[in-house]
């Protein structure tokens, strides 16, 4: 069957918010910026913020900026009800600047960098990339501030080595991550001619001084991206990105070609969804529980931080929302999370890595994901839950199950169940997972906001429906 040739309007959304979202940092922002379009009103971890909460309100808060929780209340809002969570992540795997990064080899100004993650490391040489993340800046004021930054054009290159210098190298291509993995970032002899715009005012050897960490052209070129001095930054973290656009490809448009899709594109969706709900015209008649979103950072090194799904952003939500502990039983007994995260595609020059009957395709719909050993939190229960939820807007699932001679990957899933909460994982099928340049089927964009739609509208009359204590 031909897909239409058409650009499916979610995806050329997301197409938007990906590009933009370069880093976590970013990709929370732009979260935020949606929800506030949407009528969501700010609120800071550290205010005793449950006083003011309102029957029908719209709330957000953001954590070191690099996680985001937002709910919505429905109109006959009381402690103790149930929550339905979406929750994600926004990190990805990339490489990162080293605290130290100056090197220099050869004539060649060189950055210091770290692998974060399981990437497919290979992918990124030969790449066009540039540098984003945030920056800790001091102001006129003698205060500090934390401050996003991207560097909208290519400045680091990791070249492979010519054929004629290895002619073997198609046989088994392997690299040493640490001294044939360091980007150039320019030729010294540029620095040495221009040395007096570079090199940074002298500030004195204080603890908080980085400039003989890294280069001054470096420094010299992140000022200039904030229109301040390179002595007024304090300290950063930069993420490497490779600065090729996203695009909708495939002869009829329904393949997605990006980075971060693992897993931007759920954290969209996510937001997408109860931006939406919140925005309609049948949000102030909507009763049950509590709709909730929950970003995290963190999930690709193990979600072992203070942003990742292993920290108290949920529990202390929960806790805030009803806060005795009777209510606060009823509500966990009353919630549903669902974990969304992208899953595995059948790849069809690699069919014999999929378990024969669990051989997800693009663009066919929701997959649900099983693992006996606990790796994927989904159980009979959750399962059906989605698909009831999905056939409310006409959908489709899909099944996957790993193969037993291979191991399995993991979700935010399975740490959030911990709570209590009774939790499925789903996603979207994706070719290339953790490649610089993913692919995802463009249509199952909108499939991931209609399952999430779905959810936020319909769970909790569902639920009323389910027998199982």
């Amino acid at each position: 069957m031909m897909l239409s040739s058409s650009s499916p309007e979610a995806a050329t959304r997301f197409l938007s918010f990906v590009n933009a979202s370069p880093t976590p940092f970013h990709a929370v922002h732009n979260a935020a910026l949606r929800l506030e379009k949407a009528g969501f009103r700010k609120i800071r971890e550290k205010d005793e913020w449950e006083k003011d909460l309102e029957a029908g309100g719209k709330y957000y808060f953001t954590r070191n900026q690099s996680s985001l929780l937002a709910f919505t209340l429905p109109q006959k809002w009381k402690h103790g009800e149930g929550v339905s969570i979406v929750a994600t992540h926004v990190d990805s795997p990339n490489l990162r600047v080293r605290p130290i990064s100056k090197r220099t080899k050869e004539g060649y100004l060189q950055v210091g960098i770290e692998t974060y993650g399981g990437g497919i490391w290979h992918s990124w040489l030969d790449r066009d990339l540039s540098l984003a993340g945030r920056i800790i800046i001091a102001d006129k004021n003698g205060g500090f501030a934390s401050k996003l930054i991207r560097v909208d054009r290519p400045i680091l290159r990791m070249p492979t080595l010519a054929i004629h210098l290895d002619r073997n190298v198609n046989d088994s291509f392997k690299f040493n991550q640490e001294t044939e993995f360091v980007p150039i970032l320019g030729l010294i002899a540029s620095q040495l001619n221009s040395a007096k715009e570079t090199e940074p005012k002298e500030v004195g050897a204080t603890a908080s001084d980085i400039s003989k960490n890294h280069h001054p052209a470096l420094l010299s070129l992140l000022a200039d991206e904030l229109s301040i001095a390179p002595e007024d930054i304090r300290d950063f973290e930069l993420h490497l990105y490779d600065t090729q656009p996203s695009v909708l490809g495939g002869i009829n448009n329904e393949f997605i070609f990006s980075p971060r899709m693992d897993n931007l594109v759920s954290s969209f969706c996510a937001v997408e969804a109860l931006a939406d709900i919140a925005s309609s015209q049948s949000f102030p008649t909507l009763a049950g529980n509590v709709n909730c979103i929950a970003l995290f950072n963190h999930e690709e090194i193990g979600s072992v931080s203070t942003t990742g799904a292993e920290s108290s952003l949920i529990p202390s939500l929960l806790h805030r929302l009803s806060p005795t502990p009777a209510l606060l039983a009823q509500s966990v007994s009353r919630s549903f999370l669902i974990s969304a995260d992208m899953g595995h595609a059948v790849h069809p020059n690699y069919r014999s890595k999929h378990e024969d009957n669990h051989t997800p395709q693009m663009n066919a719909g929701i997959v649900i994901k099983t693992n006996a050993k606990q790796r994927y939190a989904s159980d009979a229960i959750g399962s059906f839950i989605v698909k009831k939820l999905v056939e409310r807007k006409a959908g489709k699932v899909q099944e996957y199950e790993i193969r037993n001679d291979m191991p399995c990957g993991s979700t935010v899933g399975p740490f959030l169940s911990k709570i209590g909460v009774r939790t499925v994982d789903v996603g979207n099928a994706m070719l290339s997972m953790h490649s610089i340049r993913e692919t995802a089927g463009s249509h199952d964009v909108q499939n991931a906001i209609d399952l999430f739609s779905s959810f936020f509208e319909g769970f909790a009359e569902l639920d009323k429906q389910l027998t199982v204590d």
